[in-house]
């Protein structure tokens, strides 16, 4: 384990790299157009861009944007370079915005990785973007099989090599929730409603194989559309289905009014609510009509683990949270963000090749590289299967029953799943 040196964060944002051209001895190497290398001159920062949610889901966006940050800090240069993160790019939670935010990071050739996405929406279109250009894309929080595969070695269809993320499969969130729900809850029927993206229609089909599985049904499926509020058509083919419980694992616009308006509709007194990772942010657990939800989502006290990379602990990274931001992060992602960071940029050391006074980074070996990854992280031990897995596969449902306490590592925990 070894500690890195600290670079200031506002060193970190004020880079501005500037293409440069230095005389050394022997000739530089010949990079032809379109070669999947990175050639950074003498004065070029280690570049690497942020495919974030900015204006959707923007508290997710923050808090990876924030620990990305720190994790840089920590990390120090990199073969004697500064770390240049860039603006975050606003993907909008969406294909349209993922595949924009990609080709437009692809424009920049001196980019070496990209952190994100946040949202399983925006990966699908833009990790095909990003594979063909040889880059690496690692996110902190896209969880649906589509984007890698089905646990049991197969290629599911969205899948594309140069993807990675540090978040779990929600294959294992599935199994955990119909263990947690047929098994503990022993709760027989459950209705479920999705928006129709990749994150939350994939993850409601899952649940409703694992839960069947088990021997349960799900006698009503329904599908919303994005910036609906008005919920009243859904409630009442449920009500009219009289289901023991309600998945609805949807985002913050959407499952606010959702679990406000279930919460009171006639019919579905004593109806268990049952939400996902989408809302188990600080936005919504501070609202009344949190209160008594059970969510199934990752881990998210990390307090005790230790970023080998780095040498850092979580209660150092929290307390570096408090002191800049203000709090607490407001997404349990915080640590996988961090983690994602140091695995791309350790890659990236391990692969650069110094020339005279440039820089080189094969992308091709960079995504070797991250392939490879073995490590103790923030969120556990973290290596990457050959689709791109690298989370732990460990889940937690929570019971959140006081709207006073938005920390998610403070939530109750009810249930815990390993793999």
């Amino acid at each position: 384990m070894h500690m890195r040196n600290s670079l200031s964060t506002a060193a970190l944002i004020a880079i501005v790299a500037t293409p440069g051209c230095t005389e050394t001895t022997t000739p530089p190497p010949v990079v032809e157009p379109g070669s999947e290398t990175v050639v950074l001159d003498a004065d070029d920062a280690i570049r690497i861009r942020m495919l974030l949610s900015v204006t959707v889901a923007p508290s997710l966006g923050a808090v990876t944007w924030q620990a990305a940050g720190f994790a840089a800090e920590d990390m120090g240069p990199i073969h004697g370079r500064e770390v240049e993160l860039g603006d975050p790019v606003d993907t909008s939670c969406s294909p349209e915005g993922g595949r924009a935010g990609a080709m437009g990071i692809l424009g920049d050739r001196k980019v070496a990785g990209i952190v994100g996405t946040n949202c399983s929406a925006a990966a699908v279109a833009a990790a095909a973007v990003v594979s063909d250009a040889d880059l690496v894309m690692i996110s902190p929080s896209n969880t649906s099989p589509r984007l890698t595969s089905d646990l049991a070695g197969n290629a599911n269809p969205d899948y594309h090599p140069g993807y990675f993320r540090v978040s779990s499969n929600d294959l294992h969130q599935a199994r955990a929730l119909s263990d947690f729900v047929y098994n503990r809850l022993e709760l027989r029927t459950v209705a479920t409603v999705h928006d129709g993206d990749p994150y939350t229609s994939a993850l409601v089909e899952a649940f409703a194989n694992a839960f069947s599985a088990l021997g349960g049904t799900v006698p009503s499926q329904a599908e919303i559309v994005k910036g609906q509020t008005d919920m009243a058509d859904v409630l009442a083919e449920f009500a009219t289905a009289g289901p023991d419980a309600i998945f609805f694992p949807l985002f913050v616009t959407e499952g606010s009014a959702f679990a406000e308006q279930a919460q009171g509709f006639a019919g579905l007194e004593g109806t268990t609510l049952i939400s996902a990772a989408a809302l188990l942010v600080s936005q919504f657990l501070a609202t009344p009509q949190s209160e008594g939800i059970y969510f199934a989502g990752p881990e998210a006290d990390f307090r005790s683990n230790v970023n080998e990379v780095t040498g850092r602990s979580g209660e150092q990274v929290l307390a570096a949270f408090d002191a800049r931001h203000g709090g607490f992060p407001l997404s349990p992602y915080w640590a996988h963000a961090y983690d994602a960071t140091t695995i791309l940029l350790s890659a990236i050391e391990a692969v650069a090749v110094e020339e005279g006074d440039m820089l080189l980074i094969d992308r091709t070996a960079l995504r070797a590289q991250v392939h490879a990854t073995a490590m103790s992280g923030l969120v556990g031990t973290i290596s990457c299967d050959r689709f791109g897995d690298c989370g732990t596969g460990r889940m937690n449902i929570y019971h959140h029953t006081d709207r006073n306490i938005t920390d998610v590592a403070r939530l109750p925990v009810v249930y815990v799943y390993t793999p």
